[in-house]
């Protein structure tokens, strides 16, 4: 975790604040941007064409698991959960994720959800959505840390877990592990930040807006770590990872708890705002793609990307049943996505964004963006630059090397 924080401070905020540069000196989607900052050269267009390709599978396959969560809302409402012993869970799981119905219809419902959201923009869709989810996840994340750590002597265990550091587990593996998260933690490589970028107004500081967006991030995931593990050593469960650990053991820890059922739905609900938070982002960058370069209405953006999307994410969803032995590469279709994307698409995308900016695009125009114009004294500047042009690549390409390597 300090790990992953230090990342967060030396590589995620300047990368950040390097998306949201290129997005609002542009006023354009993340296509758009490059055409224009590199006075049409093709080249950088491609780049922009990059991001777009890593938002669309990132979506096809981030939707699957997004169906999941929503399956798990309706699931805990009706008390389908509670009272089951460990292995029908784990059944439950099982059955639900290699059924070849149910789990494309509820990543359907989530893709139309989101789609619904985008529909009606950027005002009166995205931000007035996040205005009353954003708030709503903070509390549902606060109620969720105060009773996951008033269950007793085993949520101390829990806390120790998290926090206590062993520093003879800081290894490379480690460290790469901490740099990769705060990469992909903060969406960089995408053109998710760029895209909104184009939205920030001129009189808004860059460096503050990614500085907070920095700290809420890690702020939201190590609450998230306190509403988990003191559960789950609480009850004696095993600290997996990924769908085993959400979709298994945090199931088998409210069914061990008081008013299990309650804390189940809340605890889902709260995962459903995140990833319909997530989702919003990543149907933006497609949506404004569609609706400044193709010129479609935002509606039809809307309908013809959610439909894409569903027609491709489906290959994802019946990779864990009826297509699980349909491998690209030795992997599944879904873990043939997450791959490419987590460990060349965005990484490559981010690496070739600091070249632009960092060795393309004018020095004198990046502090103009950063400065608001000159208006603001930026102190900081030149280690920013350096960050940019030395730092952020060598870390990218660590990233890149690893994962060829591994």
């Amino acid at each position: 975790m300090l790990v992953y924080v230090f990342f967060v401070i030396l590589i995620g905020v300047p990368l950040m604040m390097t998306e949201f540069i290129i997005g609002r000196r542009s006023q354009s989607n993340v296509v758009g941007a490059y055409r224009k900052l590199s006075h049409g050269n093709k080249g950088w267009i491609t780049l922009g064409i990059f991001g777009i390709v890593a938002a669309f599978l990132i979506y096809a396959f981030y939707s699957v698991v997004a169906g999941w969560t929503l399956n798990y809302i309706v699931l805990s409402c009706r008390g389908h959960l509670s009272g089951k012993e460990p292995e029908a869970i784990t059944q439950l799981f099982q059955s639900f994720t290699q059924d070849s119905f149910w789990p494309l219809l509820y990543q359907g419902l989530f893709l139309i959800l989101t789609g619904s959201v985008i529909v009606m923009g950027v005002q009166k869709g995205i931000e007035k959505i996040s205005k009353i989810l954003m708030p709503v996840l903070f509390l549902l994340l606060i109620l969720m840390c105060v009773r996951s750590l008033t269950l007793g002597a085993g949520a101390k265990e829990g806390l120790s877990f998290l926090f206590k550091p062993d520093f003879s587990k800081l290894n490379s593996a480690c460290i790469l592990s901490a740099l990769g998260q705060s990469f992909f933690s903060m969406s960089i490589g995408m053109g998710a930040m760029v895209t909104y970028g184009s939205y920030i107004r001129k009189e808004d500081k860059l460096f503050n807006t990614s500085l907070w967006i920095a700290a809420c991030d890690s702020f939201v995931a190590i609450l998230a770590g306190i509403v988990i593990f003191p559960a789950v050593f609480a009850f004696g469960m095993n600290p997996a990872s990924g769908p085993e650990l959400v979709y298994i053991v945090l199931p088998n820890v409210f069914n061990s708890m008081p008013a299990g059922t309650l804390f189940a739905i809340i605890f889902f609900l709260l995962l459903g705002i995140a990833a319909l938070t997530s989702t919003i982002s990543l149907l933006e960058i497609l949506v404004a793609f569609a609706v400044e370069e193709l010129h479609w209405k935002r509606s039809t953006a809307s309908i013809i990307s959610t439909t894409l999307v569903f027609i491709i994410g489906a290959f994802c969803t019946l990779s864990f049943g009826p297509m699980k032995e349909a491998t690209i590469f030795g992997k599944t279709i879904f873990e043939f996505f997450d791959l490419i994307t987590a460990s060349y698409l965005m990484p490559i995308g981010a690496l070739l964004m600091t070249i632009f900016l960092g060795w393309f695009f004018p020095k004198v125009e990046v502090k103009d963006e950063l400065s608001n114009g000159g208006t603001l004294k930026v102190k900081a500047f030149e280690l920013y630059y350096f960050v940019l042009r030395f730092i952020a690549p060598l870390a990218l390409g660590v990233i890149i090397i690893s994962g060829i390597a591994n």
